[in-house]
C-alpha cells in the first residue's frame, strides 16, 4: 500500500513520524496533496479534521478510485476514517493506527459501528464476483435491520464466515425453494445460479462450476459457437463468472474453439478410457462410434469436478454439446459436531461450540445434564430434541436421518465430551457408516469446581496431580483404579456420578486421605440453582445425605481447597527471579 503522512503542524509532528514508521511512508506537506492525490492508496493527516477536509475537497471523486483517507488529531487522541472507509481500506487502516498509537478509532460507517457485515468488500475478500457494481440501496436495507434472507448454495470459506458470524437480520437458507420471498426485504445470494427476484439483492458468485463440452471436428465459426454455447449456460441461470475450468477429450485439445477458450478459463482434457468409465445420465451412441466413449461433455463436467451429480446435464447445439456440475468441494456436506457445552452456565460454551449451536440443523442435546437455555441460539427452523429417555439406537437412527438428508448436526454433550461423556459408541457408529463428525472441546465441570471454589487444585510441594475418577457403582471399576488405589497420591481429586454411592466413595477414600482433609460437594456448578456445601471428609456422606445432593453433583477431595498457608512465602523465596525480571 503506498502511503504518506501529511503534517498540518508542528505539534503533530511526534505523532506524524510515528505514524509514518507504522506505514512506511514518507512525511509531507499539505500543499503536496494535490501531486500526489491520485498515485496513493492512503494518506493520514495529522491535524484539525476541518483543514482535512478543505485539503481534500476539491480532490474528491469516486470512493471506488479515491484513497483512503484517515485524520489524526496532534496530541495522537483520536484516529478518524474520513474517506473511502469500505472500498479503500480507511476503517481498518484507522482501527490498525489507532491501537498503534493507543488512540480512540472513529468510525462512522453505519455497518461498521453496528458490528454488520461490509457487504461492499465480501466479493474482494472471498474471491467472488459480484452481480451488481451498486449496492448501496441493498447496502442501507441491511444496515437498517430491514428482514434479510440469506441463501447459500455451495460452501467455501465465505459462506463459513456468514454461516459462524451471523450479523443483521439474516435468516439462513441452503435451498432456494425453501425462501419466502414475500417474508423478506432484502435477498443476500452465494450461488453459481442466478435468478430474477422481485426483492431488491446482491449476489456474490464462486468460481466453482467445471463445464465440460463436446464438439464436431473443426466446429465453427469459432465465435458463433462460443456465443451459443455460453448462451445455453446463461438460459439455464449459470452465470460466466461461475467457471473455474472448462474440459473435454484429450483428442480435442487443438480444436480452434478449445484453443480460444483456453484463453480465458483453465482447461482440462481426459482420454476416450477414462470418459468412458464414467456413469452419464444421456450416453450417446454415435458419439461412441466417433470418440469411443458414449460421452464427452457430462463425463468431462464429472471428472473436472470430481461430482457425479450434474448441475446442467446435456444440452446440444448444432455442432456441440456442454454440461456442467459444481465442484464437489463446494457441495453442501453433512457434518455432525459433536459439542462440549460446558458445565451448565450458557455463557461457558466456547465461541466455536456457540456458532456450531447457531448454524445446526439439528440440535440433539443431553437434557437430563445439558440446560436447554444452552439451545436457545438455535437458528429459526432448527429442530431442537432432548435426549433424555432415549436410547443409543434411537439417537443414532435420528442423527443419520438428518445427516442423509445432507444437514449439519450438534450432538450437545455436558462439560467436555472426553470425559464421561459416552461418545465412543457414538463415533463407532459414526465410523460404520461413513459419517463426517468433529469434536469441539468444552469446559470441564471440575475445571468449574476450583473456579467456583477460588481453589487452586495443584500446589506447589502440596500436590501436583489433579486426579478424575468415579465411584464404583453398576458400571465396575477397573481393578488398579479402585477408589482406595488411586487415593494413596493424596492428590486433589475430582470424583463424576457418585453421589449416590457417597457411603462407598468415603469409605474408600478414608483408607488413604487423613479424615480431616478438605471437601467439598458440588451440586449444578454454573447452573442457577448451584450449590457448593464444604467439610471434611469424615462428614463427606452426611453433607450429601443432609442435602439431599444428586447425581449431578461433583464431588472434590484434597488439600488444595481453600489452601492459602504458605503459598506467599514459597513464590517469594523460590521465584524471587521472575518477579525481578517482570518489574524490568
Amino acid at each position: 500500500m503506498k502511503s504518506t503522512v501529511v503534517l498540518i503542524s508542528e505539534q503533530g509532528r511526534g505523532v506524524a513520524q510515528r505514524a509514518a514508521s507504522f506505514l512506511g511512508a514518507e512525511i509531507i506537506r499539505r500543499s503536496e496533496v494535490q501531486q500526489v492525490w491520485e498515485s496513493l492508496d492512503c494518506i493520514v493527516f495529522v491535524g484539525a479534521m476541518g483543514i482535512c477536509v478543505r485539503t481534500i475537497a476539491p480532490l474528491v471523486e469516486d470512493k471506488h478510485t479515491d484513497p483512503a483517507v484517515v485524520c489524526v488529531d496532534s496530541g495522537g487522541h483520536n484516529v478518524i476514517s474520513v474517506l473511502s472507509g469500505h472500498v479503500g481500506g480507511a476503517n481498518e487502516i484507522a482501527s490498525k493506527l489507532a491501537l498503534e498509537l493507543n488512540a480512540h478509532p472513529v468510525i462512522t460507517t453505519q455497518t461498521d459501528g453496528s458490528g454488520l457485515w461490509p457487504l461492499d468488500l465480501l466479493a474482494k475478500r472471498f474471491g467472488w464476483a459480484q452481480e451488481s457494481d451498486d449496492i448501496n440501496p441493498q447496502i442501507f436495507l441491511y444496515a437498517e435491520g430491514k428482514p434479510a434472507a440469506l441463501l447459500l448454495e455451495v460452501q467455501d470459506e465465505g459462506t463459513k464466515y456468514l454461516e459462524e458470524n451471523p450479523a443483521g437480520n439474516i435468516e439462513v437458507f441452503h435451498k432456494f425453494e425453501d425462501v419466502d420471498l414475500s417474508r423478506f426485504s432484502l435477498l443476500l445470494s452465494v450461488s453459481p445460479i442466478r435468478r430474477k427476484v422481485d426483492i431488491p439483492s446482491i449476489q456474490w458468485v464462486p468460481r466453482c462450476v467445471h463445464v465440460g463440452i463436446g464438439l464436431a471436428r473443426q466446429a465453427g465459426p469459432v465465435d458463433k459457437v462460443i456465443e451459443e454455447i455460453f448462451k445455453c449456460l446463461n438460459d439455464n441461470g449459470i452465470c460466466r463468472e461461475a467457471i473455474a475450468s472448462i474440459s473435454s477429450a484429450d483428442i480435442k485439445k487443438e480444436e480452434p474453439v478449445v484453443k480460444a477458450l483456453e484463453k480465458e478459463f483453465h482447461t482440462a482434457f481426459f482420454s476416450a478410457d477414462s470418459l468412458s468409465s464414467v456413469v452419464v445420465p444421456t450416453p450417446s451412441q454415435v458419439v461412441e462410434k466417433c470418440v469411443g466413449t458414449p460421452s464427452v461433455s457430462e463425463a468431462s463436467a464429472i471428472l473436472s469436478s470430481n461430482n457425479a451429480s450434474l448441475l446442467l446435464s446435456k444440452q446440444k447445439g448444432a455442432n456441440w454439446t456442454v454440461a456442467a456440475a459444481v465442484g464437489y468441494e463446494y457441495l453442501m456436506h453433512p457434518h455432525i459436531e459433536i459439542v462440549g457445552a460446558g458445565p451448565g452456565d450458557p455463557d461457558l460454551v466456547s465461541v466455536r461450540g456457540r456458532k456450531m449451536l447457531q448454524k445446526a440443523d439439528l440440535i440433539l442435546y443431553a437434557g437430563s445434564l445439558v440446560p436447554k437455555e444452552l439451545t436457545l441460539c438455535a437458528k429459526p427452523g432448527a429442530t431442537v430434541v432432548s435426549s433424555a429417555g432415549m436410547d443409543l439406537e434411537q439417537q443414532c437412527e435420528l442423527m443419520k436421518d438428518f445427516y442423509d438428508r445432507g444437514k449439519f448436526i450438534v450432538r450437545l454433550h455436558t462439560g467436555d465430551p472426553c470425559i464421561f461423556g459416552a461418545i465412543q459408541e457414538q463415533m463407532a457408529f459414526f465410523d460404520k457408516n461413513g459419517m463426517s463428525y468433529h469434536i469441539t472441546p468444552g469446559i470441564s465441570s471440575f475445571l468449574a469446581a476450583a473456579a467456583e471454589l477460588r481453589s487452586q487444585f495443584t500446589i506447589p510441594e502440596k500436590c501436583q496431580t489433579i486426579i478424575l475418577t468415579r465411584g464404583e457403582g453398576r458400571t465396575p471399576m477397573p481393578e488398579k483404579e479402585k477408589l482406595h488405589l488411586l487415593a494413596r497420591s493424596n492428590s486433589t481429586m475430582c470424583i463424576f456420578l457418585s453421589a449416590s454411592i457417597v457411603d462407598d466413595v468415603q469409605k474408600e477414600l478414608l483408607m488413604e486421605y487423613p479424615e480431616d482433609t478438605p471437601v467439598a460437594a458440588c451440586y449444578h456448578l454454573t447452573w442457577p440453582d448451584q450449590k457448593i456445601y464444604r467439610g471434611v471428609l469424615k462428614d463427606l456422606a452426611k453433607i450429601v445425605k443432609d442435602n439431599s445432593l444428586t447425581l449431578t453433583t461433583m464431588l472434590v477431595v484434597g488439600e488444595s481447597i481453600d489452601n492459602r498457608k504458605g503459598l506467599s512465602e514459597l513464590y517469594s523465596k523460590n521465584f524471587t527471579h521472575l518477579f525481578r525480571k517482570a518489574r524490568v
